[in-house]
């Protein structure tokens, strides 16, 4: 059986526009992290909302020798990313014009994970919501909780 000359490309076209949608769909986001609080997925910046994380050059003192949990915390979002896909929720935009969103991974919000590993805190500044995640990690003693640190308003203050 033979396709008309029309029914032939409707079925082309159709078969392009699946492969296409598909395509768009299977394709990976460009996701850079840049520290452990902003990302930029498709060169679009992201500030995780309600945290704060410590600065890539802050450091910690943990049984006396010098632990750099900035660097810490970008590579625990790294690891935890890998090579998933990043869903963020919108909530506006900073004084720096970055987008601040809640983002999961797999549904897990990635602000919850990084506070209760103890590589954030909830900033209750701007946000009560990650307030039981810090206090499941303070009382744990995990993460930054177990060492002395400055707070990373206090770093980026003092800095």
């Amino acid at each position: 059986m033979y396709l008309s000359k029309r029914k032939a490309i409707l079925v082309i076209s159709v078969s392009a526009l699946v492969f296409f949608f598909t395509y768009i769909d299977i394709k990976s986001q460009d996701i850079k992290i840049t520290d452990g609080d902003t990302i930029k997925i498709n060169g679009e910046k992201i500030r995780f909302s309600g945290i704060d994380t410590p600065e890539l050059k802050q450091k910690c003192i943990k049984e006396g020798e010098s632990d750099p949990c900035g660097i810490t915390a970008k590579q625990i979002l790294i690891d935890k990313i890998g090579k998933n896909k990043v869903i963020c929720i919108s909530e506006g935009k900073d004084q720096y014009k970055r987008t601040l969103a809640e983002c999961f991974v797999n549904d897990e919000s990635l602000s919850s994970y990084l506070v209760r590993s103890g590589y954030a805190f909830a900033y209750r500044r701007y946000s009560k919501k990650f307030i039981r995640d810090e206090d499941y990690a303070r009382i744990n003693k995990i993460g930054m909780w177990s060492m002395k640190f400055e707070y990373p308003w206090v770093y980026r203050r003092n800095n």
